[in-house]
C-alpha cells in the first residue's frame, strides 16, 4: 500500500502507484496498438527548476516532475497524471510544469 492507500502493482517490469494508473496504461497500450497515439512512455521526467547556489553559498537541489505517461497524439505531445488526490506539492509542480512547457498538453486523469 502507498501512503495514500493505493495498492501498487507491477506489470511487465513497470511499477505503478495505483490500480487506476495501471488501468490507464492498459488503455493507452490499446490506443497505441490501434494507431491512435504513438511514442508511449511511462514515468517521463521534466526539469521544473535548475539547481542553484544561494548568496550564502548553500545549494538548492533541482526540482523535477514525474508524470505518469507521455505520448504523441496526432502531432501533439501529451503528459498525463492519474490523480485521485491533489496534494499541495502536486498543485505547485503542475503550475511550474504548465509555465515551463506550454507546448505540452497536460491532462489529469480522474480514476
Amino acid at each position: 500500500m502507498s501512503k495514500y492507500g493505493n495498492k501498487t502493482i507491477e506489470f511487465e517490469g513497470i511499477k505503478f502507484d495505483s490500480i487506476a494508473e495501471y488501468r490507464r496504461y492498459a488503455d493507452l497500450l490499446l490506443l497505441e496498438k490501434a494507431g491512435e497515439i504513438t511514442d508511449l512512455q511511462v514515468h517521463p521526467r521534466f526539469l521544473l527548476q535548475e539547481a542553484f547556489t544561494r548568496p550564502d553559498g548553500g545549494r538548492e537541489a533541482k526540482i523535477t516532475y514525474e508524470g505518469d505517461f507521455q505520448y504523441n497524439d496526432h502531432g501533439k505531445v501529451v503528459v498525463e497524471d492519474v490523480k485521485g488526490c491533489r496534494t499541495e506539492v502536486f498543485k505547485i509542480k503542475r503550475k511550474l510544469f504548465l509555465a515551463r512547457y506550454p507546448e505540452i498538453k497536460f491532462v489529469e486523469v480522474k480514476p
